[in-house]
């Protein structure tokens, strides 16, 4: 199996948090989306920061472009490897 990642990246945490509880229902997941703060450079405040849904897709299954317009729901992207 190859260790296929996508990163969603989505504007504030209630965002990534709803994202990942309807990512599950959406595409099936396996396993839960990891959520990981990304603080801007420079950036202590939390406001400041972006929030990342890293999904595994060992299996390739997951399409990137529905993945993009899912996150574009969220008025977040789908990050390029």
């Amino acid at each position: 199996m190859s260790d296929v990642r996508h990163v969603l990246v989505l504007p504030d945490r209630d965002a990534a948090e709803e994202a990942a509880e309807a990512l599950g229902a959406r595409f099936g997941l396996d396993e839960e989306p990891q959520l990981v703060r990304d603080a801007l450079a420079g950036e202590d405040d939390a406001e400041d920061a972006q929030w990342l849904l890293v999904l595994r897709d060992e299996r390739g299954r997951l399409d990137p472009a529905a993945l993009d317009e899912f996150a574009g729901e969220w008025e977040g992207w789908r990050e390029e490897p």
